[in-house]
């Protein structure tokens, strides 16, 4: 279990997977766990690895409150092993809570450090604004560009009523594009057309399943390109 050396690429690569479809190490809210793995990151992951960055600046986001906030966070800070895929090495040889180098360049401080009471309401409130923050900011929705070539029988299909019947279908978080038709030889073309989806509402099964569903004009569909927006 863990992510390897989060130091090299195939470790960022790794967190970058893993973080594909979670806002955090563990959980739903920021915990020890982030912290264990944000210290072990030597920097902002390269921009290709955008699930890690999105994740590693939303984290340094919060490094200024340091002690007064992320000692607050729930859980037990554990070794970096102890996180992530288990079908991963651990490489790291040590936790973040057993290496002396972290213990020197400790970010967020300890949950063992005494707090006067003046630290403990400055937390207090903190929290409570974070808290708030998070509840009144809207929920990032997953979105997914997608280019499909839908294939009629032959090159008598009227390919205006296609497309006609591939544009009727609607659904909620699905948004048609920009098409054109594209050669595929013996005179028969093809229709390439361009839509934006939800990714938790519309899926490339549904869309197949229902554009098949045209049989007197569509022979297959297939998925050209599909990107995450």
């Amino acid at each position: 279990m863990g992510f390897g050396d989060l130091k090299s690429p195939a470790g960022l690569q790794v967190l970058n997977d893993y973080l594909a479809d979670r806002s955090y190490i563990e959980g739903y809210v920021p915990s020890q766990a982030d912290v264990a793995v944000f210290e072990a990151v030597s920097g902002p992951p390269p921009a290709d690895l955008y699930h890690a960055l999105r994740w590693y600046n939303h984290i340094k986001s919060y490094e200024k409150e340091k002690a007064s906030f992320f000692s607050s966070l729930p859980g037990v800070k554990k070794a970096l092993g102890k996180y992530g895929p288990a079908n991963v090495e651990d490489t790291t040889g040590s936790g973040a809570t057993d290496s002396k180098d972290d213990d020197d360049i400790d970010l967020f401080g300890s949950d063992d450090e005494e707090e006067s009471e003046e630290a403990k309401r400055l937390r207090e409130e903190r929290l409570a604004q974070y808290e708030s923050k998070k509840a009144k900011k809207p929920a990032l929705v997953a979105k997914s560009s997608i280019l499909l070539d839908v294939k009629p029988w032959d090159d008598e299909t009227d390919m205006a009523k296609l497309e006609e019947c591939v544009r009727s279908i609607q659904a909620d978080g699905l948004v048609w594009g920009s098409s054109k038709l594209v050669p595929v030889g013996y005179g028969i073309k093809k229709l390439q057309i361009q839509c934006v989806v939800e990714d938790d509402k519309v899926g490339t099964d549904m869309l197949e399943e229902r554009i098949t569903a045209f049989e007197d004009y569509v022979q297959s569909m297939d998925v050209a390109a599909f990107n995450k927006i």
